[in-house]
């Protein structure tokens, strides 16, 4: 049972020494959120009553990156005294007073903790009926972690830090996971007999058990069998340890989804991004932030796309895209860079060497190859032949190009915005196209071409130009 009578504080007050970062630990991301704010996502996956998250370091610049996207969370200040356990102290007092749930207590650089693993811990708490309740794990090196310290019955009887730890405590390959269930009654009794009489000089919420030991209150524990989600985040090693571990996850549901992933290894999915059954995503490939693909389109090899909107059957081949909106059976690439404002209709084609930006192009229009289209609305079945270019900026202000349906122009065509090229119309090669162009009318920049005879052979004289030419001069 989740939801009624439920609240969940994460700490999210430390500094992050270790990470050496501007940035606070609980801000830096994996899979397109923060840290703490996937801690968050599952919190309001279990549907809490209330969600309290604890600030201390860059408090401001914290609570700014979150409160928009979570505004669910109410955030809580500690004060100067250290430690989870007045942390922990400090939101429970935020709490309202006839609140008598229970509270979990998840850490905000603990992101792999999934609902379903914290509902089990959850029912788990409530089905022993225990004062408190610890998530545990058992590891291979627990350097680092508090030691689970169980009674001679298998009960638990402390939680001791690694720095507090004896030698034979300090071998005891039970770890404390720093997620917990309390009674909320408990925490009011209890945390302030707490004190900061330790090796770290803070006030431990890991004093809590040890107290309800001695009061002979009942203390649970729930072993993971997954230790993965017990991971945290201290250097910068961990978190990419911990976001591959993510990621890893995230390609595994979308191919049970029907999603077919060539190569998982190289595959980064963010976790707000959405991919319908028989996409196939090629090598090399990243789908970042709110990205949805629609069924049947083929996206890779060395692809990215970041918050774009692809249709169905598209193929999107060696592109870098943002923002960007690819119609149904529409192709891109290779090597094309789609900016913020790129819409490009059903069956069009943005090809090889081709940058977009703030540009609509209408269904069956195509952009070969070599060119730029920024700030301009192309028509349907418009064909921008190589090297076309809008001139949009003029020093001060960007401007807009509008080419309406059925428009060809030739290769090399640089279209001086503001200027419309009316239904039908088309430009010869080479092309400036400075003034509108009437509907069905043919553009042409036209200049004389002269020919100076003998210039190489006069002015290049002893270059293998120059000696070409006179050998063929004289068998002519």
């Amino acid at each position: 049972m989740t939801g009624n009578n439920l609240a969940i504080i994460i700490l999210a007050a430390g500094q992050g020494t270790r990470m050496r970062s501007r940035l606070p630990k609980v801000l830096h991301q994996i899979g397109g959120r923060p840290l703490v704010g996937h801690v968050l996502t599952t919190a309001g996956r279990l549907e809490a009553e209330h969600v309290e998250v604890v600030v201390r370091h860059e408090r401001d610049q914290v609570v700014a990156a979150l409160e928009k996207d979570y505004p669910a969370a109410v955030f809580i200040d500690q004060d100067e005294v250290p430690g989870t356990g007045r942390a922990v102290q400090v939101a429970v007092d935020a709490l309202p007073a006839d609140f008598d749930g229970d509270v979990l207590v998840l850490s905000g650089d603990c992101p792999l903790a999934d609902a379903d693993t914290l509902r089990s811990f959850l029912d788990a708490h409530r089905a022993a009926e225990a004062e408190a309740t610890l998530m545990t794990a058992v590891v291979d090196d627990p350097t680092g972690y508090g030691r689970v310290i169980r009674d001679a019955d298998g009960g638990v009887d402390r939680v001791v830090e690694q720095k507090d730890a004896t030698a034979d405590e300090a071998a005891v390959s039970e770890i404390n996971a720093g997620m917990y269930v309390f009674r909320v009654a408990t925490l009011r009794k209890y945390l302030p007999s707490v004190g900061v009489d330790n090796a770290q000089g803070e006030m431990y919420l890991t004093d809590v058990p040890g107290l309800l030991r001695r009061d002979g209150s009942r203390v649970a524990a729930s072993v993971v069998s997954d230790v993965t989600v017990t991971y945290g985040v201290n250097d910068r090693a961990q978190l990419a340890e911990v976001g591959r571990l993510l990621n890893r996850r995230i390609v595994r549901r979308w191919q049970l989804e029907g999603v077919t992933v060539i190569d998982p290894a190289t595959t980064w999915i963010d976790d707000d991004a959405t991919l319908a059954p028989d996409v196939t995503i090629l090598p090399n490939t990243h789908i970042l932030r709110a990205t949805t693909i629609a069924e049947g389109a083929i996206i890779g090899p060395d692809t990215t796309l970041v918050d774009c909107e692809v249709g169905a059957d598209a193929i999107v081949r060696r592109t870098d895209a943002t923002l960007a909106v690819i119609g149904a059976e529409a192709t891109v690439g290779p090597f094309s860079f789609l900016r913020p404002g790129t819409v490009l209709g059903a069956r069009g084609k943005i090809g090889a060497y081709v940058e977009t930006k703030n540009a609509e192009i209408g269904e069956g229009s195509k952009v070969p190859h070599l060119s730029y289209v920024g700030d301009a609305t192309i028509g349907r079945g418009v064909n921008l032949g190589a090297s076309t270019i809008t001139a949009n900026y003029d020093d001060v202000n960007k401007h807009r190009t509008v080419v309406e349906d059925e428009v060809h122009t030739g290769s090399h065509t640089t279209l001086v915005a503001p200027v419309r090229l009316g239904a039908g119309a088309k430009t010869g090669a080479g092309a400036v196209v400075r003034k509108d162009v009437p509907a069905g009318s043919l553009a042409m920049s036209v200049a004389p071409q002269r020919n100076i005879e003998g210039w190489v052979e006069k002015n290049r004289a002893g270059t293998g130009a120059a000696d070409a030419a006179a050998r063929t001069r004289v068998a002519e």
